[in-house]
């Protein structure tokens, strides 16, 4: 089974049900990071990392004897990546795609692909905790191909926990697609609130179950719960606003860890998603 966390906005506490649940299940279970941007599970999980690996996406090298500046290259691409000016082509691969439609209506023959580095991928253990995550390189704009690499390491045999990058924009779309079900972490206040209708739109055009965690869950107002009652949308856990919690998480540890109590109330949220997906 695999269980997207997200969150319409960030600082909500996403993270932070993530590796706590991922931690709270035990043993067959593995935790991605798919936060490719600022990647921060690692800082609370402490994995020890066994394996590194650069991940590479094609883009277009165009061999200038063979170009006889057609410009059909220019013409399907959408993203303005490759273009012909004058009597010479030029390529921009902070723009490419990587979908080879220019390479594909060349008719010279004219296009091959290179790698360009996207980022790197790390893949440590704690325990019986199986931990991957990746890291976008410095300056590089698109990270879906590259969390969709780390979702390649989701296995068939395991309980799989994705900590998604917060908003409702592509990279978003890219970790929660195709999983069993979406946890949407939010905080009873009306940027929360604003921000969690636009997740459950997302969630809803996927067509994926979801469920509600509350952070800090008495501050603020009622709007949330009336707005989860109106959709329907199950309040699965209640995280209350804790100095306790609050100076943990500034250190890097673990509400199960400091508070071994919660322990059972995330087993508990993982016991109601796995009913809520066999149901």
């Amino acid at each position: 089974m695999i269980i997207s966390i997200a969150s319409g906005k960030g600082g909500t506490g996403k993270t932070t049900v993530a590796t706590n649940l991922a931690l709270s299940i035990g043993e067959g279970v593995q935790l991605l990071d798919c936060d490719v941007e600022e990647p921060n599970a690692h800082l609370f999980v402490r994995p020890k990392f066994k394996r590194t690996e650069t991940v590479f996406i094609p883009v277009p090298v165009v061999d200038d004897k063979k170009c006889n500046l057609c410009g059909k290259c220019g013409e399907i691409c959408q993203f303005k990546a490759i273009v012909v000016i004058g009597d010479t082509v030029l390529s921009f691969p902070e723009l490419c795609h990587s979908c080879g439609g220019c390479m594909a209506v060349c008719p010279e023959d004219a296009i091959k692909e290179t790698g360009r580095e996207l980022g790197i991928i790390q893949k440590g253990f704690l325990n019986g905790l199986e931990f991957v995550h990746g890291k976008l390189r410095v300056g590089e704009a698109m990270s879906p191909p590259l969390i969709r690499e780390v979702r390649t390491f989701s296995r068939d045999d395991k309980i799989t926990i994705i900590d998604a990058p917060p908003g409702t924009s592509c990279p978003v779309i890219a970790s929660m697609k195709d999983t069993d079900f979406v946890l949407l972490v939010t905080e009873p206040t009306p940027f929360g609130l604003h921000d969690l209708k636009l997740a459950v739109g997302a969630v809803k055009l996927l067509g994926i179950p979801c469920g509600l965690v509350i952070n800090r869950s008495d501050i603020g107002d009622r709007k949330v719960k009336a707005y989860a009652k109106s959709e329907n949308l199950p309040i699965l856990m209640e995280i209350p606003f804790n100095r306790k919690i609050a100076e943990a998480y500034s250190r890097g540890e673990m509400i199960v860890e400091i508070m071994p109590e919660f322990k059972e109330k995330f087993v508990k949220l993982y016991q109601d998603v796995k009913e809520l997906v066999n149901s």
